[in-house]
């Protein structure tokens, strides 16, 4: 399935149902008078964050979703039939925004079957018996319903992990994420491999929590240059995030300053997240060349802990998930992760494909 984290929709409710103009007329029964009922309120435009999607792809090929309207009244005093609300299945972590601007925040979903009302449907029609008053014994008026919302949106996917991979292009960010994880990320000897997120949960000491790559940032990403930064929005809601840096580059701290700045001009607080530092590629290197790359990396860095592994070999990738899972923290270590568990009852037959739909 391709990846796809932004789409433009266009939702409209129900529009309600015209009230009815009717009067009783029954065998054997005089002064009958008005008996028109009340129109139906038409359907809401509902969004719902479901469990196992990770991508916008249906709404590329279904952009227009419109909700039933309500049903006419009837004589009797029969009040029409309400319109079914429409529900919308988005992902978790998917933000609905306005059109208009692409930067107004209208919902966010976060959690697993959170349901937001977002247009609601159009109020029914007076029938005429509602009309009817002490010198209006015979009213023919009614109303005709009101009418339903209508807008379009922008809905855009911020993927939900724990920790997230940020480095140069090259760095082993998809080598570590297929050595820790159970993803099948692409790996080549060449810039840009990863053109588009990539989640795996990570199991370890007991624990379990989800890890997010995204493609490699260049110096001037914020303006453009490669990929550029527009996926940095998928670690936004990391609780941490691992910078992996090439110790084989010409200069490590000048690598790692480019990715701190163009997280910086980017904003939306990734600076201020924990930051877990590792070296990667040591398989390469001799112990006092290690030694000597990582303090110049551990002085680029103000000081920070600086932890040197080989996402290859395996070599010290246990203790940085030790390092991951002490900022993650236990509270909030598996919230993720449990997310993106299949979302079937024990009892549904697992051999049989279901299609999908976004409704």
């Amino acid at each position: 399935m391709h990846f796809l984290d932004q789409a433009k929709i266009y939702v409209r409710s129900g529009h309600g149902g015209g009230g009815a103009v009717s009067f009783r007329r029954e065998k054997f029964v005089e002064y009958g008078g008005p008996d028109g009922g009340d129109g139906g309120k038409g359907g809401d435009i509902i969004f719902e964050a479901v469990a196992g999607l990770n991508t916008l792809i249906d709404f590329r090929y279904t952009q227009h979703f419109r909700a039933p309207r309500g049903k006419g009244g009837a004589g009797s005093n029969r009040t029409g039939g309400g319109g079914d609300d429409l529900v919308i299945k988005v992902p978790v972590g998917t933000q609905v925004l306005a059109d208009d601007d692409d930067r107004t925040l209208l919902a966010d979903l976060t959690h697993v079957g959170q349901r937001i009302v977002f247009l609601r449907g159009g109020d029914g029609g007076r029938g005429n018996a509602s009309y009817k008053t002490s010198t209006n014994r015979a009213p023919r008026q009614h109303g005709t319903g009101w009418p339903g919302e209508e807008a379009w949106v922008w809905l855009r996917l911020k993927l939900l992990a724990d920790a997230g991979l940020l480095g140069l292009p090259n760095a082993g960010k998809s080598t570590f994420l297929n050595t820790v994880t159970n993803a099948s990320a692409k790996v080549g000897d060449y810039a840009f491999t990863t053109t588009r997120p990539q989640l795996g949960v990570v199991k370890h000491k007991g624990r379990e929590f989800v890890l997010a790559d995204i493609p490699g940032l260049i110096e001037g990403a914020a303006d453009g240059a490669g990929i550029g930064d527009r996926f940095l929005g998928h670690v936004e809601r990391c609780r941490v995030l691992l910078h992996l840096i090439d110790a084989n580059g010409e200069d490590v701290g000048r690598a790692y300053r480019v990715v701190r700045e163009e997280i910086e001009v980017y904003g939306a607080g990734l600076t201020d997240k924990p930051e877990v530092i590792a070296l990667n590629k040591c398989d390469l290197l001799d112990e006092e060349l290690i030694a000597a790359i990582s303090e110049e990396l551990r002085e680029a860095s103000g000081g920070a802990l600086v932890l040197p592994m080989s996402g290859a070999t395996g070599t010290g990738v246990e203790a940085v998930l030790d390092r991951l899972i002490e900022t993650i923290g236990p509270a909030e270590a598996t919230t993720y992760a449990e997310m993106r568990e299949d979302d079937e009852e024990p009892g549904d037959d697992q051999g049989e494909a279901k299609e999908w739909s976004p409704i």
